[in-house]
């Protein structure tokens, strides 16, 4: 039982030992960076030119991180919040309220948002859940051509707003709404529609998944002539949720450089300033160097190498590595006391998609341990002083290393 207890007061401790300093931490998250060997025996880590990674893995700590529990392949959502600190179990957010505020949409006390991805469907079989990956011009003319046909149904508020590719959220404002609902997405492609599933029997819940199901069926009436996006998938659904900031848990004055909706929305979530920054990972560290002296925690997240993983790219993948690694000199010239560099779970380009493989994981410090690893690999990583650990240790590691942790009992 003490073990336990001592979990479940893991916050309370934390932030009964944050302090403040002027030291500053940046965590650069390659998104879906791990993955598991190809045809030839290599991951894309393994295969990729990466100099400066390497030379900063042998000078650092490195190890492998489980970003929920073992074997459990985690969504963005939770793996995110695990690398933020937050237990990943306790604060399980559905996406649509994510990207929601990665994209900035006013989300009230009746609102229930959901992340939708516009899709392909032959019949009732979808085919491409992600329509192509779309245009964002196109996503912006369906969503338009969308907005002027659904404004509302049964009494229920509408609101469409259209995001990268074939990303838009769905908002919903009514008062007796719930989101207690399974997603309306079979997560694979051919498949038959899935409509959200009532994961219980009140009123509320049932009249939200008639909604749900009414918009998807009038989205497939619009919609019937376009090609390739001719229908819409919905997961995540999510009314506000409430989760104490990074301020006030762990003194921090943190920042997010993040360019993709959904990484927003997280940052959002835990009281990140969120930077303006353009689509490249140069003009994300563009921003860093513009906002170098405002804040003490930076998290930067680059998004290509999971997109390229889910694809079952792995050349691509490989290229995003390599030119991330061009960009460390840069962020080390900055002098920044505490530097890590991992992702939030694994994409292996032979799944073509998320997994429960752990994610390597690199820190760099004055105070670390150092030798271990000779590159930037998932099994160099393997051979880590840190060895195997999850993910919510990582930022208690990364103050640790910036002093701003004070001394546990007598």
């Amino acid at each position: 039982m003490k073990a336990l207890e001592v979990n479940m007061d893991r916050e309370q401790i934390y932030s009964s030992l944050a302090q403040k300093n002027d030291r500053r931490i940046v965590l650069l998250v390659m998104d879906g960076v791990g993955g598991i060997p190809n045809k030839e025996g290599k991951t894309a880590l393994e295969a990729a030119h990466t100099h400066n990674l390497d030379l900063l893995a042998q000078r650092s700590s490195c190890g492998l991180t489980v970003p929920v529990l073992p074997g459990i392949t985690p969504g963005s959502g939770p793996a995110h919040f695990s690398l933020f600190g937050y237990d990943p179990i306790k604060y399980n957010v559905g996406r649509g309220i994510l990207e929601a505020l990665g994209l900035d949409v006013s989300v009230g006390p009746q609102d229930m948002t959901a992340r939708g991805n516009f899709c392909s469907l032959q019949g009732d079989v979808v085919t491409d859940r992600r329509a192509g990956r779309i245009s964002t011009e196109t996503n912006g003319q369906l969503i338009s051509l969308l907005k002027e046909k659904i404004r509302e149904i049964d009494g229920v508020g509408v609101e469409l707003t259209s995001g990268k590719e074939h990303r838009f959220v769905l908002k919903l404002t009514h008062p007796k709404l719930s989101d207690r609902l399974g997603d309306a997405d079979p997560q694979v492609e051919g498949e038959k529609v899935r409509y959200a599933e009532p994961l219980e029997q009140d009123e509320h819940t049932l009249f939200t998944a008639r909604i749900v199901k009414s918009f998807m069926e009038r989205v497939r009436e619009v919609l019937k002539d376009s090609h390739p996006a001719n229908g819409v998938l919905l997961r995540g659904f999510t009314l506000p949720p409430r989760i104490p900031s990074m301020a006030d848990l762990f003194q921090l004055r943190p920042a997010a450089i993040a360019n993709y909706p959904m990484y927003r929305g997280l940052a959002k979530l835990v009281g990140m300033t969120v930077l303006p920054t353009g689509p490249e990972v140069e003009d994300e560290m563009a921003t860093l160097r513009r906002e170098w002296d405002r804040y003490d925690y930076f998290f930067i997240h680059v998004k290509k190498t999971d997109s390229y993983g889910e694809d079952g790219n792995f050349e691509n993948k490989k290229s995003v590595i390599e030119k991330v690694d061009c960009l460390i000199p840069e962020i080390l010239s900055l002098k920044p006391d505490v530097f890590a560099i991992t992702g939030d779970h694994s994409t292996p380009c032979r799944m073509k998609g998320h997994s429960w493989h752990p994610n390597p994981f690199l820190l760099f410090s004055p105070y670390v341990f150092a030798g271990a690893c000779q590159r930037f690999t998932e099994r160099e990583c393997a051979k880590g002083i840190l060895g195997i650990f999850p993910s919510v240790d990582i930022l208690p590691f990364l103050m640790a290393n910036a002093l701003k942790l004070k001394k546990y009992g007598a």
